[in-house]
């Protein structure tokens, strides 16, 4: 079993990923981690010389050896759910979770870096907006949902550990098993 935190950038997913991969005794993998070993260059460079068609297709064969682990809490790209095969694959075995932000929250923890192609726009704010919107009914798919605007990583981390195991009947230390 694996569980997969997928949401727009800026919800989390990496620092809760990590936290929870740490706490539940679960591998951490990162998508965007695989596209770039894959690839040998950064997701920004990927998206200026290749364009986001290549990217996404390269994230698709990240996604594909992602979901292949067993017992890894997998940190999806903001944009993974959004092809259907990406979706059925990181749902196939395993659980997924989308954090989700209000876009204010979002801009705010985003708007200092420069590697998010994505909002190298005008209007930043305005982009996460739009592309929530676009996005909702792909993350609406998620098994469970938490709105890290409203909570600390830690409580994050915890709420995910305690739907997991009342959603499944399965605790998450080690091994994932009864």
């Amino acid at each position: 079993m694996n569980i997969t935190l997928v949401g727009f950038m800026g919800t989390g997913k990496t620092t809760i990923a990590k936290k929870l991969a740490h706490k539940s005794g679960f591998s951490y993998v990162s998508t965007d981690a695989l596209i770039e070993q894959d690839e040998k260059m950064s997701i920004s460079d990927i998206f200026s010389k290749k364009g986001e068609p290549y990217f996404r297709a390269a994230e698709r064969n990240a996604v594909k050896k992602a979901a292949a682990m067993s017992g890894a809490v997998i940190d999806a790209g903001g944009g993974a759910v959004t092809a259907p095969e990406n979706l059925a694959e990181l749902k196939r075995d395993g659980i997924l979770v989308c954090l989700w932000a209000d876009p204010k929250d979002i801009y705010d923890r985003t708007k200092g870096f420069t590697h998010r192609p994505l909002l190298q726009v005008e209007n930043p704010l305005e982009k996460i907006s739009e592309l929530l919107d676009k996005r909702k009914p792909y993350y609406e798919r998620a098994d469970h949902h938490i709105n890290t605007s409203a909570m600390s990583i830690d409580e994050a981390v915890e709420s995910i550990l305690k739907m997991i195991k009342q959603g499944t009947g399965y605790g998450v230390q080690g091994t994932g098993k009864k």
